[in-house]
């Protein structure tokens, strides 16, 4: 790959960045999900829309019917970003260095765009790989896939490999182990009253979040990799009014499937410290652990034959948060972080580096010319 391939896979990720795609545009994501269609419907692939639900866009898989119609490579991507509409008028695509700057071009546009790329070799170059490839395409990742997650399971069981383009994570590592993720709404209802003149006929709905909040915070153990975090909380009506009622949103963390049953048992037994106030409990697990298994551990094997085939060293990680990987690494073999190397995701600094670009593409190519 040359200098003009540099150039070609940076003008067509800028051509989709500068699409803006912020989950709940529906509009916007439907724009980006016609310009990946459009793309891929001139290499000739089946597509096929599936309608957005609940007010968000619409999802796209691209069929390239390679090897016959069984079970084959699924290429897993998002096109929705969390940089609301207008955020590129403040942070322009622009290029400095070894940089390339603009909102969701690192998470995730950049590894949706070198993996059409790789899809697109292959087709210019008249190749035939052993296995059909999907390219499934979704529009709601970033608030945690409500509407893709059926359609992504589906697909994915019917797959004999997934490669999920999210990110590379710290110079180029790709992703075997992801912590699951658990988020609930607490509501604690207590009795307003006057605080004045009545103070203590009232029960302090906000005082018994409070206390609930430190033991939800004491539930992290850096050591085991569970976090807590009490991310948004609201509640009272008035300075002098006794609250009647507060409501808190709390987000998990959780390495493995052992810690999930932990918490669910602690969240199953948890009681108001104050038994005039009473508690109401909504949430669960949101994404499972993605745990390294042996069935991940072979196709990292796999890969990194590949990378020192064309000259790099492939590393692997674990990280902190989901993505749609972990709805199908226990049941299929599963690599993630297969995108473009970069920093800054979800910031006003995003960035992917140009570098990484061939390198991963290539990458990308040589997994569906060889995966049997």
């Amino acid at each position: 790959m040359s200098n003009e391939t540099i150039a070609e896979i940076l003008a067509g990720i800028r051509s989709w960045v500068e699409i803006e795609s912020q989950t709940a545009d529906k509009d916007g994501v439907n724009r980006m999900i016609d310009a990946v269609e459009q793309s891929y419907l001139a290499l000739g692939a089946r597509t096929e829309r599936i309608a957005g639900q609940g007010g968000l866009g619409d999802h796209l898989r691209a069929r390239l019917p390679w090897g016959g119609d069984g079970p084959g490579i699924l290429l897993l991507s998002h096109v929705d970003t969390v940089h609301p509409k207008g955020s590129l008028a403040r942070q322009p695509w622009r290029v400095e260095g070894d940089s390339a700057f603009g909102p969701g071009v690192y998470d995730m546009k950049g590894g949706t765009y070198i993996a059409f790329h790789a899809v697109r070799e292959l087709v210019l170059a008249g190749q035939t790989p052993p296995l059909p490839v999907t390219h499934l395409i979704t529009a709601d990742e970033e608030i945690g896939s409500p509407t893709s997650r059926a359609l992504i399971v589906a697909e994915g069981s019917a797959a004999r490999y997934v490669l999920v383009t999210e990110p590379a994570r710290e110079g180029g590592k790709v992703v075997t182990a992801r912590k699951g993720v658990a988020r609930f709404t607490i509501r604690t209802l207590g009795r307003a009253a006057h605080a004045g003149a009545r103070h203590q006929d009232g029960r302090s709905a906000i005082r018994e979040m409070a206390r609930l909040i430190l033991a939800l915070e004491e539930l992290t153990d850096y050591a085991r990799g569970i976090t807590a975090n009490v991310g948004l909380i609201e509640g009272g009506t008035g300075v002098n009014v006794v609250p009647a009622e507060c409501r808190a949103r709390v987000d998990f963390r959780l390495p493995s499937l052992a810690a999930v049953d932990e918490l669910t048992a602690w969240m199953g037994a948890l009681t108001p410290f104050d038994p005039d106030v009473r508690l109401e409990i909504e949430g669960g697990l949101d994404r499972p652990p993605f745990e390294k298994n042996a069935m991940t551990a072979a196709l990292l094997e796999h890969a990194r034959r590949l990378a020192a085939e064309l000259g790099f060293e492939l590393e692997d990680t674990a990280s902190g948060g989901g993505s749609d990987g972990n709805f199908l690494a226990d049941r299929v073999p599963t690599l993630d972080g297969l995108g473009v190397d970069g920093r800054g995701a979800h910031t006003d600094h995003e960035q992917l580096y140009i570098s990484s670009l061939l390198p991963r593409a290539a990458l990308l190519r040589r997994l569906l010319e060889t995966l049997s």
